[in-house]
């Protein structure tokens, strides 16, 4: 490493935020980071240690060269760096805004001290790619005269475009919406991802050769035989768009919504899309119930808080995970502690082992109120069992429940029944080394192993892609 004794000597330092009171005025990314020099992020570098056997690689999903990468970046050499890392991973200005860095939780140096700052790392190598122009469209050295059709353009179908082009394949990749982006640009608010950033990508891609239909809904707007016989193969990275719901008294009221409806919506206003009246989603001066724990609901709350929310509560089902490593949870696994979130620094009320019952409406039909329980979890034949409280239920303001309790899995109707493409017991898209019931098609990320992670869909993204070299005749 650049300064063996760069750990003992530096703390973790990270670029500052705007304060919650005046970032929730807008929905701009809201990190300091243009104080925080390229000095400070060397020395962030200068952190990773000589530890032997890094298990950040195993933490990471994609499985990025880091103490080789934070070692180019201590030394400044950003080319370096970009190198390194783009081996594993085409997008670190993704990565670097919204992954959770599961790679930071098994740093050999969290043992006993705070851990590398990895993910910013990652941003800065992003970042400092494009300043300075080092970001070069991924072009083939040959092309291979065999056309592969990618349906989605979240993260693991842009990443399986990337790595499919590099290899040499005409690419063309079909999203529904009128933007390409999925998840990214749809489901994540701009105050994690600002949506210059996507567009900045995708016009390297477009450079590199990767084709992109929009409105292009296939299995409906476009038939999926039609894609079937004209690539010689398919790449199913739809997502697993279908939401879990609650099935509880109220749930057909006005005011009652999905997480990723209220979302979506989100971020196509802040795009400057109109918005029919009748079907706007706002929650500006109401009572808000964010039913969920996941980044879904993070997302929910920011969101509320940016549209002037008169109060945001929180349930969840789960007790409150400690601030520290349980004994269950040892390195270098994931940490299962409470950190609060962004959006949860900027105000919101959490309550913990609550579940909503019964949600109560008025004479128009519209929610007004949700009904809570208290709940306990108990040890049962080794698995935890949720019980509710008797006598513990309470009634609580609600103008508006947004649920983010997690996806099923991918839509079926559409493509997945035209090609009658087997599923698994989950729903989710069944394959074998990525290739489906049907010879010529495979499938990716969301929609082939559930609701995941963005860092793991881009890992799904590119070993699809190399399963699908392979199938067509090519080795790597």
């Amino acid at each position: 490493m650049g300064k063996i004794t760069g750990f003992l000597e530096i703390d973790r330092a990270l670029p500052g935020k705007i304060q919650p009171e005046e970032r929730v005025k807008n929905y701009k990314e809201f990190y300091k980071e243009a104080e925080f020099s390229d000095e400070q992020t060397k020395e962030q570098a200068s952190r990773c240690m000589d530890c032997g056997i890094p298990f950040c690689h195993s933490g990471c999903p994609l499985g990025n060269n880091i103490p080789d990468f934070n070692d180019a970046v201590y030394r400044q050499n950003w080319k370096e760096a970009l190198s390194i890392l783009s081996k594993t991973n085409p997008f670190p200005e993704f990565t670097g805004r919204i992954c959770p860095a599961p790679c930071e939780g098994s740093c050999v140096l969290g043992l006993n001290n705070e851990s590398v700052a990895i993910e910013h790392i990652e941003k800065s190598i992003g970042e400092k790619a494009f300043e300075l122009g080092l970001v070069n469209p991924a072009t083939p050295e040959a092309r291979t005269g065999k056309k592969v059709a990618i349906v989605g353009s979240g993260p693991a179908g842009l990443a399986a475009a990337h790595w499919l082009n590099l290899y040499g394949h005409e690419v063309t990749v079909f999203e529904r919406d009128d933007r390409p982006g999925g998840l990214l640009r749809y489901g994540i608010p701009d105050f994690k991802l600002e949506k210059w950033v996507i567009d900045r990508r995708l016009n390297v891609m477009k450079e590199a050769g990767v084709n992109f239909e929009v409105n292009a809904e296939i299995g409906k707007t476009v038939p999926a035989s039609e894609v079937i016989n004209g690539f010689d193969a398919v790449l199913m990275c739809t997502g697993s768009t279908v939401a879990r719901d609650l099935d509880i008294p109220g749930r057909h009221l006005k005011g009652v919504h999905k997480a990723m409806d209220f979302l979506t919506q989100s971020n196509k206003r802040v795009a400057g899309d109109q918005i029919p009246t009748e079907e706007e989603i706002l929650v500006t001066g109401k009572d808000v119930v964010v039913i969920g724990a996941g980044d879904t609901a993070s997302d929910c709350i920011g969101t509320s808080n940016r549209q002037g929310a008169k109060s945001i509560n929180q349930l969840y089902r789960r007790q409150q995970p400690p601030k520290e490593r349980a004994e269950s949870n040892p390195w270098p696994e994931q940490p299962k502690t409470f950190t609060p979130s962004s959006s949860q620094e900027e105000g919101v009320d959490n309550q913990w082992s609550v579940m909503p019952v019964e949600f109560i409406g008025n004479d128009q039909g519209e929610v007004t109120h949700v009904k809570v329980a208290t709940v306990e979890w108990i040890k049962e034949n080794g698995r935890l069992k949720m019980i509710e409280l008797e006598g513990t239920e309470e009634i609580q303001p609600c103008d508006v429940a947004l649920l983010a309790i997690g996806y099923a899995h991918p839509e079926h109707e559409g493509a997945v029944e035209e090609l009658s493409l087997g599923l698994d017991k989950w729903g989710n898209i069944k394959s074998t080394g990525f290739q489906t019931s049907h010879e010529k098609v495979f499938t990716a990320g969301d929609s082939r192993i559930g609701q995941s992670l963005v860092v793991t869909a881009l890992a799904d993204g590119r070993q699809s892609a190399k399963a699908i070299h392979k199938f067509l005749g090519f080795s790597i």
